[in-house]
This record gives structure tokens, sequence and C-alpha cells, in this order.
């Protein structure tokens, strides 16, 4: 057996628990991918976008619902190394990746760094649709984790005033007939670094020129807050974080002080005065 195949076999036998059952049950719960939907899967090179492409892989091979998919990763300007490990994980992991090339890192080299990761995010977005739209894709699919939801969740509750959380899926604003789509969206980190540590794989952990310059970055010391947060809680509750995710699902409206529906503001008072 190949190793890249004793790896595919860890993910369905010895993870079939915490990784392929919860990636399964996402696709369908969510009904994240149908019949002859053409999937862009994006790689970044960390852990998550690989264990993501083999998933997807595997659903092509075996699922009964019929689908193609691209393993595509965008260069934004990697230096050679990371590059270069990006690629013999692809190998050794049998996924055919498709590279192409941006000019990110440069064309924001000159932007102030707390401008930094919010327009080379929005310039990734930009060039990753562009580029399923010339694949003829009609779905994005990303490698966030139950925990990016968790945290996410958390910032946007005590940083941002606001209840929101991270979709498992959404419809793109600006390209007509693009989704975007998260089928790790059950999956606990600690479960993506157990397989990697249990296959001896390395992969990229951030690759951003910009981040390195910088002591602290306000937004990585939030997430990392809120991760520690997590950790803590966890000692007492250690179904904290399918707690937080199942209360996303389970909006008690009438006991809610207001809410927002495609941006209009609804009061809780509405309601009452017209029951009084």
């Amino acid at each position: 057996m190949e190793r890249y195949q004793e790896i595919e076999r860890s993910i369905i036998k010895k993870f079939r628990k915490d990784i392929w059952s919860k990636f399964v049950k996402a696709v369908k719960e969510y009904e994240l991918i149908r019949e002859n939907d053409h999937l862009m899967v994006c790689m970044s090179g960390g852990k998550d976008s690989f264990l993501l492409a083999k998933c997807i892989q595997e659903l092509e091979r075996h699922g009964k619902v019929k689908f193609d998919a691209h393993y595509v990763v965008m260069n934004p300007g990697y230096r050679e190394e990371n590059v270069n490990l990006i690629i013999e994980n692809a190998k050794l992991l049998n996924i055919p990746i498709e590279m192409f090339e941006s000019d990110i890192f440069n064309a924001i080299n000159h932007v102030e760094l707390k401008s930094a990761c919010y327009l080379c995010a929005r310039m990734r977005r930009g060039c990753l649709y562009s580029k399923a739209q010339e694949l003829g894709c009609n779905k994005i699919v990303l490698g966030h984790h139950l925990n990016d939801v968790i945290e996410t969740t958390l910032l946007s509750m005590f940083y941002g005033a606001e209840m929101k959380t991270m979709m498992p899926k959404l419809h793109s604003d600006h390209f007509e007939g693009l989704e975007l789509i998260r089928p790790l969206y059950f999956i606990k980190e600690e479960s993506i670094l157990a397989w990697k540590k249990d296959n001896h794989l390395q992969f990229l952990n951030c690759a951003c020129q910009f981040t390195e310059k910088m002591v602290i970055d306000e937004d990585l010391s939030k997430r990392k807050e809120m991760k520690e947060l997590i950790q803590r809680l966890k000692k007492n509750n250690p179904n904290i974080e399918y707690n937080i995710l199942k209360a996303l699902d389970n909006v008690n409206l009438n006991c809610v002080v207001g809410f927002k529906k495609e941006g209009k503001y609804q009061s809780f008072l509405t309601e009452y005065e017209n029951k009084g």
C-alpha cells in the first residue's frame, strides 16, 4: 500500500468518528454538494486545506452524488521554500493541485501593516472567485473548521457587539452563480492536528510575509484570546464547542431583544406592543 493510501485509510478508519463522519454529516445536513456540481477546492498549504482535499477526493471517488473538483493553490507571492513544501505535500498525498500565481504580496507591500491583512483577504477572495469562474466551477470549497466557526462567533460578540457566525454555505454577493461552502464545519481543530501527527505530516503554518514583520497582530492576538478562553471553558464543560454551535442553530426569537434581517433592525417591542 502506498503511503498516500495509508493516509487516506486513516481518515475513514482510525479518524472515522472525529473526521470522516463529521465531514459527511456537514455535507448532507447543509446540502453542500449536489449532483453535477463543479467544485474548486481552495488549498492554502496548511493542514486544514490538505485534509479538506483528501475528504473531497474520497467523496468524489466513492460518494453517491456525482461531481468533479479542481484542487487549486493560489500563490500570492510565497517564498520558494513554502511553494516547494506545498508541491511536495501534494505529491505525497496524491492530490493533483493546480497552482496559479497572483501578485498580491507585491501589490500590498507598501500598505500600512494594520491595513495589509484586510486588503490581502479581499484581494485573495477576488482572485479565487475569478479563478473559479475561469474553471467553470459553481462552488468554492474552504477548509474552515468548527473552531474557526466558534472563535468567529465569540469575536463578533465580544469585539463587534453583534451576534453572528461563519455560515456553512453562502452565495457570493459579487459573482453571480457562485457559492462558498465549508464541509469541515463540524470538525474540531484538535482532530485535524491528531490526524496530522498520527501520519507524521508537516504543513505550512503561516506563510504570510506581513505577519512575520509584526510584533503583535491585533486580529491574531484576539483570535488567540478566544482559543485560550475555549480551552479554559472546556475544563469544566468538554462539550462547550458543540453547545455554542448548537445555540446558533437554536435561537429563540421570543427571548431576543432585537435582531437584523437583510440589514433591517427588528426590536422585540414591535411584537410586544401588538400583544398587549
